[in-house]
């Protein structure tokens, strides 16, 4: 078994002798989801590499750390290939009470099976369906909540991911839109998408540091100002400080 492939079954808890199909997708991806945080700390750090395939292994599998969309899909893509899936990563547009304005910086996955095309995303912060979503239009529902792909051209892309989180949203409301006819050719291509969430004044993430990762309950959410569980259904938020922060983050997150 390969380096990367043995690092990532250790980091979400999966047996080496495990063989992947299909089926057993739900599962890696809510191992995922609980166990590789999404997260900006290495932008507010300014601790970055270069987005290629060694560096994205020592990150996210060796350092253990999280990392945002381009980082956490693109381990997972390199997984799944090693695995003999068939999948490449695509471009899509984040949808937040309009389309944001800095271009293609989500970063997802599609993954052919038996004729049909499917949604994998394990780098979408607490929205992540935790299962295939096929770009047919049918709705898959998670314990995170239920999921659709619409086809539907815009200046963003050929389809669009639809959610409605369980316990938050009471609505269908839109995630964002990817095109599916662009793949992504080399994973060097998203060092474009770094810069972009590193520099572009309205990027979201390059303000305050945030954490996040899913949990067998619901989710946590840790910033430079507050620590949020969600447990259930139940929220509580905590107000905090320096010294707090970094005492939630090494309890919860082992940094």
């Amino acid at each position: 078994m390969n380096e990367l492939n043995a690092l990532f079954r250790k980091r979400i808890g999966l047996q080496e002798d495990v063989k992947l199909t299909f089926e057993k997708l739900d599962e890696i991806l809510d191992k995922t989801a609980k166990t590789i945080p999404f997260e900006n700390l290495s932008i507010m750090a300014s601790h970055l590499s270069d987005i290629d395939k060694a560096n994205i292994v020592n990150k996210v599998l060796v350092r253990n750390e999280g990392g945002l969309c381009y980082e956490l899909n693109s381990a997972l893509y390199f997984f799944l290939m090693e695995n003999d899936f068939d999948v490449s990563l695509v471009r899509g547009v984040i949808y937040n009470q309009g389309w944001m304005t800095i271009g293609r910086t989500h970063v997802t996955i599609l993954l052919k099976h038996e004729g049909q095309t499917y949604l994998i995303d394990t780098g979408f912060g607490g929205n992540l369906p935790l299962k295939p979503v096929p770009l047919n239009g049918e709705t898959v529902v998670s314990r995170n909540g239920e999921f659709r792909i619409k086809k539907e051209s815009t200046d963003h892309g050929d389809h669009i991911l639809e959610l409605k989180l369980k316990h938050k949203d009471r609505d269908w409301r839109i995630g964002y839109a990817f095109d599916s006819s662009q793949p992504v050719g080399n994973v060097e291509e998203l060092n474009e998408v770094q810069t972009i969430i590193r520099e572009n004044p309205q990027s979201p993430f390059n303000k305050h540091p945030l954490i996040t990762r899913l949990t067998n309950s619901g989710n946590i959410t840790l910033t430079d100002t507050s620590f949020t569980q969600w447990e259930n259904g139940k929220v509580t938020k905590e107000e905090i400080d320096g010294a707090r922060f970094k005492e939630l983050l090494k309890q919860h997150f082992d940094r």
